[in-house]
């Protein structure tokens, strides 16, 4: 037998072309991209699952391996997104609908969602809401009240308050700062009403 034949009865030599090695089992493919992206940091059910598909893994293929995965609590997401919404909340200030919407982007069923978020104290959220605007308030003071207020209020809004929360927590803090004169105050009321019905209206 010739040496190239007896090369090819063997097994593959190398620098052999792709073509002639067996291809890999789509479920060891499957497990080892998920392995891979645990190791940097949790991922939930949905992120891994869209990682795979990019991959080009079969979806049945993605759904054994993530069920296996759950099995043996290497996804949680139930655990992944109350450690979430605990951790963004203090490091970011988010409220309960930005965490809400942060969470849902990443594949978290409503359930599990609406879950996560009664965890976060609603004093807290609150708390929050006031030691943002008394970071930012100094930064304001050379802008009328009006500006002001919408200025801070936007801020809350952005990260995900209310608008009745958002102007109660800045004009509790413009007051406490300033005597208002009077047209001060009745613009900071009736923009606590007007924003208050919105917030009514939305919920």
């Amino acid at each position: 037998m010739s040496l190239s034949r007896r090369a090819s009865a063997d097994g593959p030599t190398a620098g052999s072309s792709a073509d002639d090695v067996p291809d890999a089992d789509p479920v060891d493919v499957a497990r080892s991209v998920c392995l891979s992206q645990l190791a940097m940091g949790p991922r939930t059910r949905g992120q891994l699952a869209t990682v795979l598909r990019r991959r080009g893994i079969e979806d049945d293929v993605a759904a054994q391996v993530l069920d296996r995965f759950e099995e043996v609590a290497l996804v949680d997401d139930a655990a992944f997104s109350e450690n979430y919404v605990q951790r963004r909340h203090a490091s970011s200030g988010l409220a309960r609908r930005a965490l809400g919407h942060e969470l849902r982007g990443k594949g978290v069923s409503e359930a599990v969602v609406s879950e996560a978020l009664e965890t976060l104290d609603p004093d807290d959220e609150l708390a929050t809401a006031r030691a943002l605007v008394a970071k930012k308030l100094p930064s304001t003071k050379r802008l009328d009240v009006e500006s002001r207020t919408r200025r801070l209020v936007g801020m809350l809004a952005r990260k995900g308050y209310s608008g009745g929360m958002a102007m109660r927590v800045v004009r509790e803090a413009l007051a406490a700062e300033k005597e208002l004169d009077d047209l001060e105050r009745a613009f900071l009321e009736g923009l606590d009403g007007e924003l208050s019905d919105a917030a009514r209206v939305g919920e």
